[in-house]
């Protein structure tokens, strides 16, 4: 998913940008320079897409802008994207952009210190649930992604006021002042016809991150403070009217758009922070539901006390069937259990296996009812040391008290889905008890990599299945009445 958003972020611009560049290109003179400039950014706009290739050769840096939920794992992200960077480098969506300052290295994949940059901000949980379902909806993620490249980069500008040679005072005039100045100074360097993005206020770090954000927002909004939304204005009116034009070439376009933020600042301070983008604004955002956890063996209370009811979990390693003939048999004492469940999960299961040239073969492998095995599960728990069970239709109450008291998750199962899990059991690593209670029921050890399942009820005592019941029947209440 992530390398498809830098390909598209790169590829293909936005609509709200390529609509403001294709209206652009009719108020220039027929026959003119600016004209000339933008039918060809036009074509260029529309050969990138249908190509798939970089709209810029300057993919420049590489900007991560990324609104997470409560608790969500800020570095694994950084991994996939890092990951992901590499490959669309590899790949062609990327220019190898990312240098070493000491040495003047190319990394040659775009990763390194400070490459990609990533800015993380966490989305407050909602106080109510949502109006359909219960847990659903809290664990969306919007990830935003700016390519800004090296020459747009180079023309933004940072000033402190007063500043006396453009005889900018500590005000919104001065604020104003500041950014037209910019404007004139950009001439055609920046690839014009530009976007900015203005912060005043804030420190001199914040100020530069705040403005960066300002190139996310759509052309087409306005303002909710109505002091900026008029400055927005007046500096697109008068920008427009300097004859600079596109590419520096003059015409009627300096700028496609203006976006400013305002943030508290020291009495001793007053920054203007004002980032430059080129008309090749390659921003896209995307929101993502909340991302898969990975399990990965060897399993433990403190990853398993980690799970929340509704977290959507892929295992990497070793899961025992067990359905209702080995509930019975550890149950009534029939037959010992031959091998140790001890920090093991455990798999309600019937699954088809057979042999082909010697070797176990899983054919399908999908959960059974789960409920079957309430009455047992609860000491097999507690007496074999099991960290999860999955299965599917949930369990009950003796279950839920077992998953609090000893530290398991009861994992969820998609049911129906034989051949998803059968793919994802890469190895029979043995099998037990198969003389005695035949194959389906027999404990089957199965090695599996990124096996999906739902967390349904957690180690401290929520059942996703009693939410959604009590829900529900609230739900068909108020249907009745």
């Amino acid at each position: 998913s992530l390398l498809e958003f830098i390909r598209r972020t790169s590829c293909e611009m936005p609509k709200d940008i390529s609509d403001a560049i294709f209206a652009a290109t009719k108020r220039e003179v027929e026959g003119s320079r600016g004209r000339y400039a933008m039918d060809i950014v036009c074509e260029n706009i529309k050969l990138a897409a249908k190509r798939s290739q970089p709209i810029c050769q300057d993919t420049g840096s590489i900007l991560f802008f990324v609104r997470t939920p409560v608790g969500f794992n800020q570095i694994e992200f950084e991994d996939a994207a890092r990951k992901a960077v590499a490959e669309a480098t590899e790949k062609g969506f990327l220019r190898q952009n990312s240098v070493d300052s000491i040495t003047g290295k190319n990394s040659g994949n775009n990763l390194g210190p400070g490459s990609p940059c990533f800015h993380f901000e966490q989305i407050s949980p909602s106080p109510t649930p949502s109006p359909t379902l219960p847990h659903q909806g809290g664990g969306k993620m919007m990830v935003k992604l700016l390519l800004k490249g090296g020459c747009c980069e180079n023309c933004g500008a940072q000033y402190s006021l007063p500043d006396k040679k453009l005889d900018a005072q500590r005000n919104l005039d001065g604020v104003r002042k500041c950014v037209l100045y910019c404007v004139l100074q950009a001439q055609g360097k920046g690839c014009g016809p530009a976007i900015l993005g203005v912060c005043f206020g804030g420190d001199r770090v914040t100020g530069y991150k705040h403005s960066k954000e300002q190139l996310l927002r759509p052309l087409t909004d306005t303002n909710p403070i109505p002091e900026l939304a008029k400055m927005e204005k007046e500096i697109m009116e008068i920008s427009n009217k300097l004859g600079i034009g596109p590419m520096g070439f003059g015409g009627a376009t300096t700028l496609l758009g203006c976006k400013i933020i305002a943030q508290n600042r020291i009495p001793a301070s007053f920054f203007v922070s004002i980032s430059y983008m080129c008309w090749a604004d390659r921003r896209q955002g995307v929101e993502l539901l909340k991302m898969t956890i990975k399990l990965t063996s060897p399993f433990t209370k403190e990853k398993i006390r980690a799970f929340k009811v509704g977290d959507m979990v892929e295992i990497t390693g070793v899961l025992f069937t067990a359905r209702d003939a080995i509930h019975q048999c550890l149950h009534s004492g029939k037959y010992p259990l031959p091998v140790s469940w001890k920090d093991q999960i455990i798999y309600h299961c019937g699954p088809v296996v057979i042999k082909e040239k010697g070797k176990w073969v899983v054919k399908a492998a999908g959960p059974t009812t789960s409920v079957r095995e309430e009455p047992y599960e609860y000491d097999v728990i507690k007496n074999f040391g099991v960290l999860g069970v999955i299965g599917k239709g949930g369990m009950g109450a003796k279950t839920l008290a077992a998953c609090k008291e000893f530290g398991c998750v009861y994992l969820h199962a998609i049911g129906g889905a034989a051949q998803i899990y059968a793919e994802k059991i890469t190895n029979v690593n043995g099998v037990y008890l198969y003389d005695e209670v035949g194959s389906p029921e027999a404990i089957w050890e199965f090695q599996v990599k990124d096996f999906p399942v739902v967390v349904t009820i957690d180690a401290h005592g929520n059942s996703l299945h009693e939410d959604i019941l009590k829900f529900s029947s609230e739900q068909l209440k108020h249907l009745r009445t």
